[in-house]
């Protein structure tokens, strides 16, 4: 029978008050698996008693009765524990049998409850009280104080040093913490899987020192946005860390070719990486970075703006990168067509390809990526200004599982795109900003209405996101029969679109524009977004045709001379305003890749 697992207990008899007084939230207990791969041959313990048992005399059966839930071996327990959705429950576990709360209490204490100061205090009391009757200090796997953030310093942290058990340490955003609090946790943890640390700028090279002195076994390391960390540092971590998997350092300008390179020799393990903004970052760390990373399956060097098409074209002949699956190369504007066609060339399997503000791509660099087939499910070519609608078309023929395309910018375009686009059966979100040539029909496609006979109705869309900011030429009624037939539409974009941001009624449904705004940019916000699409959608449905379409024009109207002043105007305002081709990019982070926030788009 597999051995139970239990805990070591402290000579107290009975368990303090502080020992449940805080109810930390249920998180997945890891570490109890083995439950479920290994055989259970401990039925024999709910079988028929023994003789022995059966002749026992009545008063001693009185004293030893078990009930047969207490029969079941430890392993059971935890099983059926783990599947509580309350703390509360586990809390009241434990305090029917010592049995039960000694399988009860690792699944309560796995990961604390710290999202309030109060049970943060109870938490605190209980991890120092030394005369509890389990040691909690050593029970804490998972600690997170990111929701105190604003709170949270050093004599916080240091409260926890006493914990030595713990694999995964967030203190995302907790600005106050310097060197001091966190190497008091690091200092003897061997234990630590990941670390996050993001947006601690008070943080130098002395915390990563501690870590790569006493956590060999990390695992995952997130210092985005901490600018005082250099490659000294980091090449320490990762000639100690070699197991290392995820690596963010987004931001962290100070770093070099230096780092990245010991990362590429000494992580071989290496699966995630993101190097955005890294902006010393050249082609030689890149290309040793792939090639040594056979089992990378994201790299993300946004912005890193040194990187040319040698970083790909350099890469070993004949070696595939079948573990690549997202690769952003956003703002890196010295890639042309040539490193595009050797990223798809070694990366057949690419799902996610972001090519954002890549000014230098064509249509032959669009034709390249139809190789990926129906791999690919998101990409981005917003301000590929070269792209034309030959290559979309091709592009949607190939690839026909595409959830996610942004193509802002990208002015050549015209309906013969979107309509092709419209064809998609996945297309979730769409990006169009500043696609001018754009009318209704390119509405129409999207909404699946067409004047075509049919003996079908048209299925519904499955459109979620839409951006047509600055689509001049849409009417009122294109975008009617798009709320109409697209359901599941929680955003709209239509800042620009002169027969919305001018209308009052229309607006106040609209969300707030970000107060960074002046108040001509003000002006032409308009962006609807969760309950307020439903509401444009009932107050449009609601209200009468003929009063709410009577200043717009014919919809499909080809004429351009009597809009010709007002498509100025419009112009002339985004000038005026500020509002380059960097203001309405899409930005859905929870698309971008994996959970990742490098999205590209502003406030569209």
């Amino acid at each position: 029978m597999t051995e139970p697992r239990q805990t070591t207990l402290q000579a107290s008899d009975t368990a303090s008050v502080s020992s449940v007084s805080s109810s930390p939230e249920r998180a997945v207990y890891d570490d109890t698996d083995f439950f479920m791969t290994q055989r259970n041959d401990s039925q024999s313990s709910l079988g028929v008693a023994s003789l022995r048992d059966m002749t026992m005399s009545s008063s001693i059966e009185l004293e030893h009765r078990i009930s047969p839930v207490s029969r079941l071996p430890p392993e059971l327990l935890i099983y059926c524990f783990s599947k509580l959705n309350s703390s509360l429950d586990l809390r009241n576990c434990m305090l029917v049998s010592k049995t039960w709360s000694r399988n009860a209490v690792d699944l309560l204490w796995h990961r604390p409850l710290c999202n309030t100061w109060t049970n943060l205090h109870n938490v605190v009391q209980s991890v120092r009280n030394g005369k509890s009757y389990y040691p909690y200090f050593a029970l804490v796997k998972r600690l997170n104080l990111s929701n105190l953030s604003d709170q949270i310093n050093d004599g916080t942290v240091e409260t926890f040093e006493c914990c030595k058990r713990i694999e995964r340490l967030t203190l995302t955003g907790c600005r106050q913490l310097t060197d001091q609090g966190v190497v008091s946790i690091v200092n003897g943890g061997n234990s630590l899987l990941a670390l996050d640390i993001t947006g601690l700028d008070a943080v130098t090279d002395h915390t990563l020192r501690a870590v790569a002195e006493n956590c060999p076994r990390l695992q995952g390391l997130n210092v985005t946005d901490c600018s005082k960390i250099t490659d000294e540092s980091l090449t320490a971590v990762a000639q100690s860390c070699r197991h290392l998997k995820r690596l963010k350092l987004n931001n962290c300008t100070l770093v070099t070719d230096e780092s990245v390179t010991a990362v590429a020799r000494h992580c071989p393990a290496m699966l995630e990486i993101d190097l955005h903004n890294c902006r010393q970052i050249t082609d030689e760390s890149i290309t040793l970075l792939i090639s040594q990373g056979r089992h990378l399956r994201e790299l993300r060097v946004a912005h890193c703006s040194l990187i040319t098409d040698h970083a790909f074209l350099e890469l070993p002949k004949h070696l595939a990168f079948d573990s690549l699956r997202i690769l952003d190369l956003t703002a890196c504007f010295q890639l042309h067509d040539e490193a595009v066609e050797k990223i798809i060339a070694t990366s057949q399997r690419l799902r996610n390809l972001v090519l954002a503000k890549c000014k230098e791509i064509t249509d032959r660099s669009v034709h390249a990526i139809t190789s990926l087939g129906k791999n690919l499910h998101y990409i981005h070519l917003g301000h590929c200004a070269q792209i034309t609608d030959a290559a979309v078309i091709q592009l949607v023929n190939r690839c026909n599982r595409i959830r996610y395309i942004d193509l802002a910018c990208c002015h050549r375009l015209t309906d013969a795109s979107v309509k092709q686009l419209a064809t998609l059966p996945k297309l979730r979100r769409i990006g169009l900003v500043k696609c001018q040539a754009i009318t209704d029909r390119s509405i129409m496609a999207l909404a699946k209405m067409t004047s075509e006979p049919s003996t079908k109705p048209p299925a519904a869309s499955l459109l979620e996101r839409v951006h047509l900011s600055y689509c001049i030429h849409l009417t009122l009624q294109g975008i009617h029969a798009l709320l109409n037939r697209c359901p599941k539409l929680t955003h709209l974009s239509l800042t620009g679109v002169q027969a919305f941001f001018l209308r009052d009624d229309l607006t106040a449904f609209c969300r707030d524009a970000p107060p960074e705004f002046t108040d001509q940019q003000r002006n032409m916000f308009c962006v609807f977004s969760g309950p307020g699409v439903n509401k444009l959608r009932d107050y449009l449905n609601n209200e009468d045709p003929a009063a709410i379409y009577d200043t717009e024009g014919t919809m499909y109207d080809d004429r351009e001379g009597e809009d010709g002043d007002a498509d100025q105007q419009v112009t002339g305002m985004m000038n005026a305003t500020g509002l380059g081709v960097d203001d309405e990019d899409m930005n859905d982070e929870d698309e971008a890749g994996e959970g990742s926030q490098d999205g590209v788009e502003g406030h569209a």
